[in-house]
């Protein structure tokens, strides 16, 4: 099997805006294409309704003052110009933004569905190789950032971009000279910042890293959290999360740093730059120009309209390096193959008898590394088949690719004659039962985790299916039966009673294959004896394959295959194997 991702492995990308994904998730805008252009179009009002002001003020200062006979008219509808237009910039983003939130939303709520049906068709492969908590936060942080970045900061991005282009043309219209000096300040001050956030951006990927490390520990503590009390090792995982949390906030404190940085450097340009616009003002009314006045006014303010957009432009392209990055390992997980699927053409298994061949199949979780070699197994329907052997000998492989969990390497497995890769897996997978060591129980009432795996059945199927394997027990000792609530991985109830429960709902399904891997290893001595009884009627005519270690769980099967040394090292009935005195032998003989 492939190595699993360690937690401490941090998932660092190359300090790039990747254009490829960029482009792909600003085409999911396409289906909202018309409430995006309208947010667009009020986008663009809203920004040059707010670059008016400053000319409209210079125009009161070196026109309408002072005040001179019949200048009033004139006043008074430049004030009226300046209210209409605060008015307007004040309301209009207000609808901009909500549209722009609908879209981006719609966009991201397309995406999260994408994903998680995506993860639902995965191969287990996937997961084996992946820790828990890694995947998990591919699908929640790295998504909300995006949900931020496209309803906030595209629009701001757009704003931001707009404004400095309008600001740009009215202040050259007014004045090139005065522009000039403005964006001599506004240059090196958007260059200054642009360094010292680039710092800050390769920063920021080794956060996200050290944050991935610390949640997926986390998520592994929590899943395992029995354990680690159990062995006592609480402290030493507390040590290791305060590591994992230390190596983030130093991290987090270097970024903190650095961003102050902006504050005084922001300051000393915009401070030389007024002094300079104030300098190069006095120049010219020293020249006889004395209608500059309301000239620098302006420009003050258009300075100051230009250089906010100018730095947030700066953290946006920030932002826009993390979402890349955040992008890439999203797209990573959506464009992992699903090589375990449907072929074009699939048939659907119908009235399956339970016959079950492998033939010469080899198979390794990699491929250099073999499990099974050469393997070759014929059950009959109706046949019941016990695997036994060693751990890591095959057994459970034998049921992964029977269920087509995994797929062969080379060779097939054939149901009812029909190759499992030429057959649907709904199909496939709804006529073999499987029945874990550990049981997967959701929150919910009992009758529903019965109901899971068929979701048609009444009430009354799902609690005859629970009487005739004893699950009516679990379900008496609570006041509300059947219909009581439990936790999530089924809290609340006993190992053996999660079993028995996961029993019922293989009743339920009534599958022509059944598999019990370990099924019995949770349930005590009395229930199990209570359990065979029911199990001998529940099997009857159906092809059963049973994994155990428990001599009263396997002997009464048909056969019982020895597996090692990547096939089947013994093969016969319980005495027969027993009179051969092998491998058999020698493990009863342990027990």
């Amino acid at each position: 099997m492939k190595r699993n991702t360690y937690f401490m492995d941090e998932e660092v990308k190359a300090d790039k805006v990747d254009v490829k994904y960029l482009k792909r998730i600003l085409l999911r805008i396409v289906p909202y294409k018309k409430l995006f252009l309208t947010a667009l179009l009020l986008l663009v009002v809203s920004s040059v309704l707010s670059l008016l002001p400053p000319a409209v003020i210079r125009l009161v200062i070196n026109t309408v003052i002072p005040m001179e006979e019949g200048r009033m008219r004139a006043f008074a509808l430049c004030m009226a110009g300046l209210a209409v237009i605060g008015l307007l910039t004040a309301i209009l983003p207000y609808f901009y933004r909500s549209i722009m939130g609908t879209v981006g939303h719609s966009v991201i709520a397309d995406l999260r569905r994408e994903i998680f049906a995506h993860l639902q068709e995965l191969p287990f492969e996937y997961y084996d190789t992946r820790p828990a908590g890694k995947i998990s936060i591919r699908v929640t942080e790295y998504i909300n950032e995006l949900a931020d970045f496209l309803t906030s900061y595209l629009l701001d991005a757009i704003v931001d971009v707009l404004k400095i282009v309008v600001a740009t043309i009215l202040m050259l219209c007014i004045s090139p000279l005065l522009t000039a000096v403005v964006y001599a300040a506004l240059i090196p001050l958007t260059v200054s910042v642009l360094l010292i956030k680039r710092a800050v951006r390769k920063l920021f990927r080794t956060h996200r890293a050290k944050n991935s490390n610390r949640n997926a520990f986390i998520v592994e503590s929590i899943m395992g959290e029995k354990v680690i009390k159990n062995y006592n090792r609480s402290d030493y995982n507390q040590k290791v999360y305060y590591d994992l949390q230390e190596d983030s906030f130093k991290t987090w404190m270097k970024i903190v740093r650095r961003n102050e940085l902006n504050a005084p450097v922001s300051e000393f340009f915009w401070n030389a730059g007024t002094l300079a616009l104030y300098a190069v003002a006095f120049a010219l009314m020293s020249g006889g120009d004395m209608t500059i006045a309301g000239t620098v006014i302006a420009f003050s303010l258009y300075m100051g309209l230009c250089s906010e957009p100018l730095l947030q432009i700066t953290a946006i392209l920030q932002q826009l390096a993390q979402v890349s990055a955040n992008l890439e390992r999203i797209y990573e997980t959506i464009d992992t193959p699903v090589s375990i699927a449907d072929k074009r053409g699939a048939a659907v298994l119908k009235d399956v008898e339970g016959k079950v061949d492998f033939n010469d199949v080899t198979f390794g979780y990699e491929p250099e590394i073999h499990v099974l070699e050469h393997f070759d197994l014929h059950v009959r329907p109706g046949e019941k088949i016990a695997l036994v052997g060693p751990t890591g000998a095959g057994k459970t492989t034998v049921i992964n690719l029977l269920t087509r969990f995994y797929d062969v390497g080379e060779g097939s497995v054939m149901v009812d004659g029909h190759d499992v890769r030429d057959v649907t897996l709904h199909s496939l997978r709804k006529e073999i039962g499987v029945l874990m060591q550990e049981p997967c129980l959701f929150r919910g009432t009992l009758i529903d985790n019965i109901r899971y795996g068929t979701p048609e059945a009444t009430d009354e199927e799902c609690i005859a299916a629970a009487g005739k394997i004893f699950a009516d027990r679990v379900a008496a000792r609570f006041p509300e039966g059947f219909y009581s609530e439990i936790g999530e991985r089924g809290e609340g109830l006993s190992a053996g009673e999660k079993q028995l429960i996961s029993f019922a709902r293989i009743v339920l399904k009534n599958p022509r294959i059944i598999i019990l891997d370990e099924a019995t290893s949770s349930i005590d001595s009395e229930t199990e004896l209570l359990i065979q009884g029911a199990l001998d009627t529940i099997l009857e005519g159906k092809t059963a394959f049973i994994v155990a270690h428990r001599l009263s769980t396997i002997r009464k099967a048909d056969r019982i295959l020895y597996i090692a040394d990547k096939g089947i090292a013994e093969e016969g009935s319980h005495e027969e194997l027993m009179a051969k005195k092998g491998r058999y032998y020698a493990l009863n003989m342990r027990r």
